[in-house]
């Protein structure tokens, strides 16, 4: 399963290796890091059907993961191919504004920093099952 991780942080690329390191080897999952929200949005036109999970920061400058996943829900509405990406929002607050509004975008679940990585390795390992 591909997925794309959003997030200004360069140290969340070191985390997400280091935490996933198993599944990566296997090939379970691959894992490709964007910066800002515009670079999100390149990698995706470059690579249209290739996403299947976006994990999106919502605090970032430039382009927030709201408006990152209001774009993707935009550009990607129409039906298959490709099919839209799942997207999950993380951000270090959890106010329920920001819940709320991930949610009316589109968002398909929602995350708080700091990641628990275990539930989000449960929750991607269900995915990657439905998605065969």
């Amino acid at each position: 399963m591909k997925i794309l991780v959003v997030d200004d942080e360069k140290d969340v690329r070191a985390l997400f290796e280091q935490r996933f390191r198993r599944e990566i080897r296997s090939g379970q999952f691959a894992f490709t890091f964007a910066y800002s929200g515009e670079e999100a949005l390149d990698f995706l036109h470059a690579h249209p059907s290739e996403v299947v999970l976006i994990l999106s920061d919502i605090n970032m400058p430039g382009m927030s993961g709201l408006e990152l996943l209001k774009r993707i829900r935009q550009e990607y509405a129409a039906p298959p191919p490709p099919l839209p990406p799942q997207v999950m929002m993380i951000t270090a607050y959890g106010d329920e504004e920001s819940h709320q509004q991930a949610l009316q975008l589109g968002a398909n679940d929602f995350l708080t920093k700091p990641v628990d990585f275990t539930a989000l390795k449960a929750k991607l390992t269900s995915m990657a099952s439905h998605e065969n």
